[in-house]
């Protein structure tokens, strides 16, 4: 989508508006100057000489396809969407408009429609392509046929790294921990890779060795909502909650919807002793999908804690309703056995929270928070 600034580059777009300068409706001078400001990621001039060539005579179609990349450059999404629907409504079989179009479908979450246009040409067009498909299947909830394709577009695109980070995501969201270290191990780097063995490492408590991976992840891709994510699980595991809980939550807005990631920004602020905080993230993830039993389980803890007894009662009774291994509401349910006839419990509640085993296989409060801050579906239960 455009590479990295250098002097030569720069030097060279000063040249041709040097040119333009003289001789200023020259289309493929301007058509040049616009790609090279592209490039280099010089955006707004790049917009303005396509204008330019506009005015002059219509823009063919590959100048066209370059203002649909400008505006996904500024982040205009429905502008660049208008732009590649209007190049293949006008008979544009070029696969890069395919593959341009699917990425605007992926941004806007609309993931079928995205895989629908990622065909084996499209996919040829640039390295991010492959990686792409694995992730919309991903999405999708269809983690068998995203490991399967993405083996075999592993063997037609060898060392992609995109590619390798992404079926690492996927073998970890499958629980295929040595599946997602071979991919992840392959991966030259990549926020992905990093992430998934920053997970792995963490799952071998080795906190501080994570949190390492999930920095170098994070230099990768600022954005990166699973770096966010294990990065506050690593500082979680470190003894560090307070920091933890604010990676959780910047992961958590990253992510959006994934209701898994919002309990877990919020047992981490409820360790660090910010239960009002915690409470509201409790609620904030029952806003979003009043059907998730955690965000049940998680309030009827926080009530506990509040010394409202009655109403976590209520709560856990829903949450196990909703889903009978729902971590919080086993929790609940195990402290409220303790807090009847023992008002001084409530002020313990976070400290015999972290590490009281519950539920199927006895998980505590760190490693539930694992579970949920990272499985694919984040709790939904909606398609």
């Amino acid at each position: 989508m455009g590479s990295g600034k250098s002097a030569g580059d720069s030097a060279r777009l000063e040249r041709l508006l040097a040119y333009l300068s003289d001789d200023p409706d020259n289309l493929s001078l301007l058509s040049d100057a616009a790609n090279e400001a592209f490039n280099i990621s010089k955006i707004v001039e790049a917009k303005q000489l396509l204008g330019r060539y506009a005015k002059i005579t219509p823009l063919p179609a590959g100048l066209v396809n370059l203002l649909g990349l400008v505006a996904i450059r500024e982040g205009n999404w429905g502008e660049a969407a208008s732009i590649f629907d209007r190049l293949r409504a006008e008979g544009s079989g070029n696969p890069a408009v395919r593959f341009n179009r699917a990425w605007i479908h992926a941004i806007q979450n609309e993931h079928q429609h995205a895989l629908a246009l990622l065909d084996d040409e499209a996919v040829a067009v640039t390295p991010r392509a492959a990686s792409l498909k694995v992730q919309m299947l991903h999405h999708l909830g269809q983690l068998d046929a995203a490991l399967a394709e993405g083996a075999k577009l592993v063997a037609r695109f060898p060392g992609n790294d995109d590619l390798l980070g992404a079926l690492s995501v996927a073998a970890m969201d499958a629980d295929d921990p040595e599946l997602a270290s071979h991919y992840a191990l392959q991966a030259g780097g990549g926020a992905d890779a990093l992430t998934t063995q920053g997970l792995l490492t963490l799952n071998q408590e080795a906190p501080s060795d994570a949190l390492a991976l999930f920095d170098r992840a994070l230099e990768a891709q600022p954005l990166a909502p699973r770096a966010w994510l294990g990065k506050g699980l690593g500082l979680l595991a470190a003894g560090n909650a307070g920091k933890a809980a604010q990676c959780l939550e910047k992961g958590a807005e990253l992510f959006g919807d994934h209701l898994g990631s919002w309990i877990s920004a919020g047992w981490a602020k409820f360790v660090a002793g910010d239960l009002g905080g915690a409470r509201s993230l409790f609620e904030h993830a029952l806003a979003l999908d009043g059907n998730f039993a955690e965000s049940h389980g998680a309030l009827a803890v926080a009530d506990i804690a509040a010394g409202h007894l009655d109403s976590a009662r209520r709560r856990a009774d829903i949450a196990l309703r909703l889903d009978k291994d729902c971590f919080g509401g086993l929790l609940a349910r195990t402290l409220l056995l303790e807090a009847d006839g023992n008002p001084a419990l409530a002020g313990k509640i976070r400290e015999r929270a972290m590490n009281m085993p519950v539920g199927v296989g006895g998980k505590t409060l760190a490693q539930a928070m694992m579970g949920l801050g990272l499985s694919p579906s984040g709790g939904k239960t909606g398609t």
